[in-house]
């Protein structure tokens, strides 16, 4: 996403390009802009973000386990990939992710496979502002979380990194 762009010419677009220009605040999932979209008009960009979050948060437990799923593992293996979005790329990268040292990276993927092994989802925090010994000991921590505790706080980070990606979008 680039460039800012204007409450008053967002609610102007048709809804394939309202899709096209809104759909990856979710990560892979264009069905929140889809359903956002028929919405409109919208008071304010943080009343769009609060009706992207309700329609997540209205969705079936089934969509949200798979938007959850949707998101990459950090410094995971759609970084060594080069299959990051665009987004996660530069989120990450600013959270020093892509900079770890042998062991930090080790001790980063052995924490995904861990968090992935028992909650069966990647583990999603929005790293905006954060640095990689705070996502390392983020990791850490909700690991002793349980399930429920770690799906919901899942939904909570998604719907901040979909702010973060909002307000970039709006306010360029």
């Amino acid at each position: 996403m680039t460039g800012k762009q204007r409450l008053s010419d967002l609610i102007k677009l048709s809804k394939p390009a309202f899709v096209d220009l809104l759909g990856s605040i979710y990560e892979h999932s264009p069905w929140v802009a889809e359903q956002a979209y028929l919405k409109l008009p919208f008071e304010s960009p943080g009343h769009l973000q609060e009706i992207m979050f309700d329609i997540v948060q209205a969705s079936t437990i089934d969509d949200r386990l798979t938007l959850i799923r949707h998101h990459p593992e950090l410094a995971g293996k759609e970084a060594d990939e080069g299959t990051l979005t665009a987004d996660s790329k530069k989120e990450q990268s600013r959270a020093g992710l892509n900079q770890c040292s042998a062991g930090e990276l080790k001790q980063i993927r052995e924490l995904n496979k861990n968090y992935l092994d028992k909650f069966t989802f990647p583990f999603v925090i929005a790293v905006s502002g954060l640095n990689k010994h705070q996502v390392i000991a983020a990791m850490q921590e909700r690991l002793q979380n349980d399930y429920e505790t770690e799906f919901s706080t899942s939904i909570k980070e998604i719907g901040k990194i979909a702010r973060i990606r909002l307000d970039a979008l709006m306010n360029g």
